[in-house]
């Protein structure tokens, strides 16, 4: 069966979710989760809530999944620990510290892998598996071929994203929010950067970023036949009203296992759109067609949501199936039962039957009392009753006992399970290295490993294995000081898997014995070559808990994101070694819908693309791996003029040079080893000092 899961932003938001189909709602409960500026629940509501959609037999997955600071981390314990109590029946979670700590505090409640997680391929699939998880969320930018092969080979269960708002950026690899206007999407506070204005030739004149929504309800017999087992609708900051009209649509084809209507189409259209919907991603088929924006003049559809409101307000559509029994004999009290389809069971007992004078009591009229369930969550599937002749019971009795068994069998529905709990401990503190860190280096091309640069000296120099496999020449003049690593893609589908593996393959043959992971579905390609695993930004350190899992992983060093302040790196108890971003244009999207080939109709990534936004600022957009694209900021990061990085507590500190020629990688890297007084033309100092909500 395939899983209907809607969002609750609210409790008229869920209570519309719930009354018009869904079989699970993911909702927000205090601060930390992916949409902060929703409705979210106090725990008092959440608790109502839970005790709302468990009566009526729907599942409720908390949403826990944004990076959290080692201060955050003991509440964000606490409240996962309170959940469970509550009778949650999962969380999504982000972050590994995260994860880690809700394994401590409430060992029972179920986790899944959240869309943040960027899981993509099987072998990402596989690692959530080995970490504990029961379900992943897959990365929106899948095509059915890609689903279809992951869902046949998973180990677990496995959701997809099935209408909504489609994110630009890889959901987990967006940072264009935080560093442009400091309100992390992975804090929870998107401030939406893809649906402002860009354009090329210096010209902010559309929306190349603006992605129409996904719509697959045409798609669910696909779905379903493919073994994926939860359809998510998107929508937590959508209004209640939203809700119910894309649950009804999505809940009846479903149960109908049909195709939609006009009607239906129409419905989901004027709820909300722009211009129009997609499923370029599921055909695999991007483009320029896939975007869209939400006109400004756009009429509320007030009739549409009229009708809406009708559906969940003072509305209780009956949709936990019951049976009931009923025994009625002489000398004895009347007997009624109740059966969910869970086994609960419950039992009433009324007054002993007097004889009939006139008319006796038939089964027919039993069965029709007992099945007259409306106004309640219930709705009876049949009723087995043995009623003896001869004898009579007033209507009103077999009525109110149909009432209380009814209340009964609802207060044992709403009732929290026994769960396992315990208090959140940090553990054992330990220590920042002493000295200043050792200078990496990454680049982007092979070129900017000029022999210049190798002279220098650098602990580690990082070559995506692309380059590396396709340019084994650049590391011939590499001196016995600096080990050779390889940057793994932080994207690539299990089509693109062998020709990685490859590329790895000859990475290791050129003497690479370090590999820069960042995502989860690299990790067993990269550990089973035999690479010594070095986690990149793409997999967050943002609290100590992270690190203590990535060494539990089997990483040798980890990188702290860049969305800390220097100070908050400083503080954190390192268990593994760990490596900063000092230098270089921060990535801000990395797009599966290559903008380049979308403005030109061609591909033409290797001139110079400069994306411009209403204030001027010039993002280059260069080709990522898998003829994908990637955002780059308009200033460069720039801090060897400050002392700061080097008291950290970092034990590498990496210059990561992306449109640099190879004199400027030259230049950075003397500066940062304190000779010359070389800067960029601009520059900013990131995140570090201003920080980010």
């Amino acid at each position: 069966m395939l899983e209907l899961l809607a969002p609750a932003g609210s409790m008229e938001a869920l209570t519309a979710a719930v009354q018009n189909g869904a079989d699970a709602v993911y909702m927000g409960f205090g601060d930390f989760n992916a949409r902060r500026n929703a409705k979210n629940f106090t725990e008092a509501d959440f608790a109502s809530a839970v005790s709302y959609c468990h009566l009526r037999g729907v599942k409720v997955y908390l949403t826990l999944n944004t990076l959290l600071t080692d201060r955050e981390l003991p509440a964000a314990a606490d409240l996962a620990r309170r959940a469970s109590e509550l009778g949650a029946d999962a969380v999504l979670v982000q972050d590994l510290g995260v994860l880690r700590a809700v394994k401590q505090a409430a060992p029972d409640l179920v986790l899944h892998a959240s869309t943040q997680m960027t899981v993509h391929n099987l072998d990402g699939v596989k690692a959530c598996a080995d970490l504990g998880m029961k379900r992943a969320v897959l990365a929106r930018e899948l095509p059915e071929s890609e689903i279809e092969y992951i869902c046949t080979h998973s180990p677990i269960e496995i959701e997809v994203f099935g209408h909504g708002a489609l994110c630009m950026c890889y959901s987990g690899q967006c940072f264009f929010s935080a560093v442009v206007g400091e309100r992390s999407g992975n804090r929870g506070l998107c401030a939406q950067p893809c649906r402002m204005k860009y354009g090329w030739g210096g010209r902010p004149d559309g929306y190349p970023l603006s992605l129409k929504d996904a719509c697959l309800i045409d798609r669910l017999r696909q779905l379903r036949k493919m073994g994926v087992s939860c359809l998510k609708l998107e929508g937590r900051m959508k209004r209640a009203e939203y809700v119910a009209v894309i649950t009804r649509v999505y809940s009846t084809v479903l149960r109908e296992d049909r195709m939609p209507t006009a009607e239906e189409l129409k419905a989901l259209e004027e709820a909300f759109s722009r211009q129009g919907f997609t499923q370029g991603y599921f055909e695999d088929r991007t483009g320029p067609h896939m975007f869209g924006v939400r006109e400004e003049k756009t009429p509320e559809p007030k009739e549409l949501f009229a009708q809406a409101r009708q559906t969940y307000v003072n509305q209780e559509n009956a949709r936990v199936e019951v049976k009931f029994y009923a025994m009625i004999r002489p000398n004895e009290p009347v007997q009624v039962g109740v059966e969910d389809r869970s086994g609960r069971v419950v039992t009433a007992a009324g007054q002993v039957p007097e004889v009939a004078r006139t008319l006796p009591l038939t089964v027919e009229q039993v069965e029709k009392q007992l099945s007259r369930t409306g106004g309640t969550p219930y709705r009876c599937l049949g009723v087995k009753a043995l009623v003896e002749s001869g004898l009579s019971v007033p209507l009103s009795a077999l009525n109110a006992l149909r009432r209380k068994a009814l209340e009964e069998l609802s207060a044992k529905r709403q009732v929290a399970p026994a769960v396992k709990t315990c208090q959140f401990q940090p553990g054992v503190r330990y220590e920042n290295p002493a000295g200043p860190p050792a200078l990496t280096v990454s680049v982007r091309k092979a070129e900017q490993v000029s022999a210049d640069l190798l002279r220098q000296a650098p602990a580690m120099v990082y070559i995506p294995a692309g380059e590396l496999a396709a340019h084994p020449e650049c590391v011939q003049k590499l001196s016995r000081e600096t080990r050779l690593g390889v940057i793994l893609p932080r994207v690539a589908w299990d089509r693109e898997k062998k020709e990685l593996l490859e590329q790895l393959e000859k990475a290791r043959d050129l003497g690479a014995t370090e590999a820069l992971v960042g995502n989860l579905g690299m990790i067993a390609p990269a550990r089973d070559l035999g690479f010594a695993l070095r986690a990149d930004y793409g997999l967050p350190v943002f609290n100590a808990q992270a690190l203590k899992e990535f060494k539990r992983l089997g990483f040798v060093s980890a990188t702290a994101s860049f969305e800390l302040k220097l100070a908050q790196i400083r503080d954190l108890s390192k268990a593994l070694p760990l490596e900063g971003v000092v230098y270089g244009r921060l990535p801000l999207m990395l797009t599966e819908n290559c903008i380049i080939k979308n403005r030109a109709g061609r591909c033409t990534c290797e001139g110079e693309n400069i994306l411009t936004d209403r204030k001027g600022e010039r993002f280059p957009v260069v080709k990522a791996p898998g003829c994908r694209s990637e955002i780059l900021n308009s200033r460069k990061l720039f801090l060897a003029d400050k002392p700061e990085w080097k008291r950290a507590g970092l034990t590498y500190a990496r210059l990561m040079f992306t449109t640099e020629n190879p004199w400027e990688c030259v230049q950075a890297l003397e500066r940062y080893s304190g000779e010359g007084r070389w800067a960029p033309a601009e520059f900013t100092r990131g995140l570090y000092y201003r920080g980010v909500e």
